[in-house]
């Protein structure tokens, strides 16, 4: 991709703001910006040339667990979860690039994308899963300007209820911000508000600066920042413990990509925070990968999408009560009608096979 296109797509998703950050690589002057951009050129080709990034839908699992925006050291720092940790390198350094590189140009119907994030929307992969789920759509909270975790196991566990013979690729939007645990709720910032009118009315606008900004500014210290981020993790825990619970198979939980908190990413650059498209760093390319062994493994199948709708049988209604999730009135109304796409034969996924 051109520097100007990349530039042109910046200032559309993101505003001026971030290109004039980008612009300049967070950095706070003109030596640091240059070595920056070489230590960049270097860490880009280490990256390739390593063959360790990790393509997800070549792994084996029965459900993934995404948590955005998660640092491998947080996760392994605040982790409660049961398994084998360890860590592995991601193809992006932001969701819209994990997303292109792991999904665009490919097809994977033995799968649903069950989801908290409208990036998905903004690139090219109509096409890649068997379905998706829009939990963005259906279980948006105006106050919040994010979907809560909780909402997002609920849809989780009714999407495993539905398609029993798919695999699950689960996206939450925590730990990335908005930070709604108690720390965050008392800094008034952005949600995930601009990307969700972006996407459903084609312009977008953030209603607070996002917590980056307010951090690399000095508005709000980094210590408290660290903490509302850390708290957004923790929020998650027990809503991803759920699914752990209620998933047969192998559950993987990882992320898309970590964040900057202040590090150089390269000498004389100054403090960086957030993740910007196309970095290689560790701290944005290092994530989590907990391995978690469940029951008996799922027999995926690859069939063509069909129209279907998100409106859970009464069986699975009973399910989400008794795994303690409630449905809501306004989304046992709810209706989403899938599209019409082309067909190729089904096909039998063994998962003792490797992939």
């Amino acid at each position: 991709m051109s520097k100007t296109r990349r530039a042109l797509e910046v200032l559309r998703d993101e505003g001026v703001e971030s290109l004039l950050r980008r612009t300049a690589l967070f950095g706070r002057d003109a030596a640091g910006t240059g070595l920056a951009a070489a230590r960049q050129r270097v860490n880009r080709t280490k990256y390739r040339l390593s063959g360790d990034e990790t393509r997800l839908m070549e792994e084996d699992w029965d459900a993934l667990v995404l948590l955005d925006g998660c640092r491998y050291d947080q996760f392994e720092r605040l982790n409660t979860l049961p398994g084998e940790l360890e860590s592995r390198v991601s193809l992006g350094s932001t969701t819209k690039e994990f997303l292109r590189e792991n999904f665009v140009g490919e097809t994977h119907w033995d799968t649903v994308y069950v989801t908290a994030s409208p990036m998905h929307r903004t690139v090219e992969m109509d096409d890649a899963f068997h379905d998706v789920v829009d939990v963005w759509r259906t279980d948006w909270d105006e106050d919040l300007q994010t979907v809560p975790p909780d909402a997002m196991a609920a849809a989780a566990i009714e999407a495993r209820e539905r398609f029993p013979e798919k695999r699950l690729l689960v996206h939450f939007m925590q730990p990335h911000y908005p930070f709604i645990g108690e720390t965050g709720r008392a800094i008034p910032h952005s949600g995930y508000e601009r990307t969700r009118r972006l996407v459903e009315t084609g312009t977008g606008s953030w209603d607070n600066p996002r917590i980056w900004s307010l951090v690399w500014s000095g508005e709000v210290d980094e210590a408290t920042a660290r903490q509302a981020y850390d708290e957004n993790l923790e929020l998650a825990f027990p809503h991803v413990e759920r699914l752990l619970d209620a998933f047969d198979g192998r559950t993987v939980v990882t992320s898309d990509h970590g964040n900057l908190l202040g590090e150089q990413v390269a000498p004389l650059d100054g403090p960086r925070y957030g993740h910007a498209y196309g970095l290689y760093v560790d701290v944005l390319r290092k994530v989590p990968w907990l391995v978690v062994e469940g029951g008996g493994r799922i027999r995926a199948r690859s069939e063509a999408p069909a129209e279907s709708t998100t409106r859970p049988s009464a069986a699975v209604a009973e399910r989400l009560a008794d795994l303690g999730y409630h449905q809501r009135a306004s989304d046992r109304d709810a209706g989403d009608s899938g599209a019409t796409r082309r067909t190729r034969e089904p096909t039998d996924r063994d998962p003792t096979a490797s992939r």
